[in-house]
């Protein structure tokens, strides 16, 4: 198959170079549906812990120590917290071509499901291409991955309106969150949090193995 260069670009990046735009919609969110009293679904949510600091599996990845680092990320600005780290740089790649860092760096208070690379390396190339080539489709798909306010781990489930004014729904307990196959951009696998509650200065970071899209109209 062949790339054309913005995909090589994207694909290629390994090195620092979710999101939204200045003037934030609704941030109001919705509960999820709450399970029945005594039921396996409502002793797991009852029994799981809130997390209390970043969890997952997938924060072994980040680098130990430097800007990169879960503490190195805190007391940076949202934009330049994901330039510095080496598994969001395909992430910080469309940030630039959709013209979103200043607005990411310069809004306060955000929830950003940040895909890692590998789920943008996931997504076909006639998917991903025609969305790298248009601005405004892609500045949408990316505020999809942003809600505004900081959601902590006992607030992420739920269906939250987004930047782009679709709503996402989150699944999942203390340290477990998933988002439906139907709500991501290949639509074959659901999008699971594999790094959460990362702290930046604006901004609570949950990294996610898929791209979500915004819902149809």
């Amino acid at each position: 198959m062949t790339r054309t260069p913005a995909r090589s670009a994207l694909l290629a990046a390994a090195t620092a170079l979710v999101v939204l735009l200045a003037g934030c919609g609704s941030g109001d969110s919705a509960e999820g549906s709450a399970a029945q009293p005594g039921s396996a679904a409502a002793t797991t949510a009852a029994e799981a812990p809130v997390a209390t600091g970043p969890f997952g599996a997938g924060c072994g990845a980040l680098p130990p120590e430097g800007e990169g680092s879960l503490a190195g990320m805190a007391d940076d600005l949202l934009a330049t917290a994901v330039s510095n780290n080496p598994v969001l740089s395909n992430l910080m790649v469309t940030l630039h071509m959709a013209t979103l860092v200043d607005s990411l760096n310069t809004t306060e208070d955000l929830t950003v499901l940040a895909p890692v690379n590998q789920a943008y390396e996931a997504v076909p190339a006639e998917m991903l291409d025609p969305l790298l080539a248009d601005t405004p489709r892609l500045t949408e798909l990316i505020t999809h991955h942003v809600v505004p306010g900081r959601l902590g781990p006992d607030e992420l489930a739920g269906t939250h309106t987004t930047l782009s004014g679709g709503q996402v729904t989150v699944e999942g307990s203390g340290e477990s969150f998933m988002i439906t196959a139907d709500q991501t951009l290949v639509g074959a696998t659901g999008a699971t949090v594999v790094c959460g509650n990362v702290q930046t200065a604006n901004a609570t970071v949950y990294l996610i193995d898929q791209v979500l899209t915004p819902p149809a109209d």
